[in-house]
């Protein structure tokens, strides 16, 4: 398993959906179990794939221990003293409460790290022009344990943390590794859940559909800021770089359960992002998976 190129499988539209919620998500049991409802109507047929982070739920571990969390462009920098507690948070707290929740409501949930039969190929990150810490990249992959899951009815359930080749855990931003996942099984699409339903543009309205030029240069011009450009590059990575590997992404809120449950139904809700061909080079940019395709 060594190579640096991700292994996929072809797009289709009977592919899985690909789901990508936040820790937050767990936070609001108001929020949290409409959604969980969506997921559990719609979980059998071609499948759905979550992926989870819990980036407040682990500032609210670090501050108990009395150690300082920092995020540099977008992501969260991880010392190697902290890489156990941050571990222990999402591979442990995070995802048995997801898959609890699940489990609650009939889903037969089985919650993995990513690198859990070699789903995920992880190496220690050096994109950065900083030093993040125990950040990685994910670089290759195997979709077998993901479509042995989803043929025998179950919904894989995957924290974002992963294994290196020493054996040793990294922290993966949940939005790459939600866009790594989508290429690997040949996801028919890749939904990305965040706290507002889509993406705003410069009137602050929310924008139906954007294309890679457009949402390149509103990154570039502070439009997109803050969180939403790691959101905003992970979408970009997965239309532009996958080479048709995925097929489609969409930013929506997590706590609007018709929402989610029209575009699980494929219609049409939050922000859809479409390719454009000129704008390869800058949807590339900064997007750690798309460089090593």
């Amino acid at each position: 398993m060594n190579s640096t190129r991700p292994t996929t499988a072809s797009s289709n539209p009977i592919g899985p959906i690909v789901v990508k919620v936040g820790g937050a998500m767990l936070d609001d049991p108001a929020c949290a179990d409409p959604l969980i409802e969506a997921l559990r109507r719609h979980h059998s047929g071609p499948g759905i794939v979550l992926v989870h982070g819990g980036g407040k739920a682990v500032d609210r571990q670090l501050s108990r221990l009395g150690m300082t969390s920092e995020r540099r462009d977008g992501i969260r920098v991880t010392p190697p003293e902290q890489m156990e507690q941050i571990a222990g948070v999402l591979a442990g707290v995070m995802n048995t409460a997801l898959v609890g929740r699940l489990s609650a409501r009939g889903v037969p949930a089985v919650g993995l790290t990513l690198s859990d039969g070699h789903t995920c190929i992880v190496e220690l990150s050096k994109r950065y022009d900083f030093d993040p810490g125990r950040v990685g990249d994910i670089v290759g992959g195997d979709p077998n344990l993901i479509r042995h899951l989803l043929g025998g009815g179950f919904m894989p359930v995957l924290s974002s943390i992963g294994i290196d080749a020493q054996g040793s855990p990294l922290n993966i931003n949940a939005d790459d590794a939600a866009v790594a996942v989508a290429r690997i099984v040949g996801a028919s699409a890749l939904l990305l859940l965040t706290d507002v339903p889509g993406v705003r543009g410069p009137d602050g309205a929310i924008v139906d559909t954007l294309d890679t030029a457009r949402a390149g240069a509103w990154i570039a011009d502070g439009t997109i800021s803050g969180g939403m450009t790691v959101k905003v590059r992970s979408a970009l990575a997965a239309v532009e770089a996958a080479g048709g590997e995925v097929g489609c992404v969409i930013i929506a809120s997590w706590s609007d359960a018709d929402a989610i449950r029209a575009i699980l139904e494929g219609g049409h809700a939050g922000t859809r992002f479409v390719a454009t061909r000129a704008s390869a080079a800058t949807a590339a940019e900064g997007v750690g998976y798309a460089r090593h395709a």
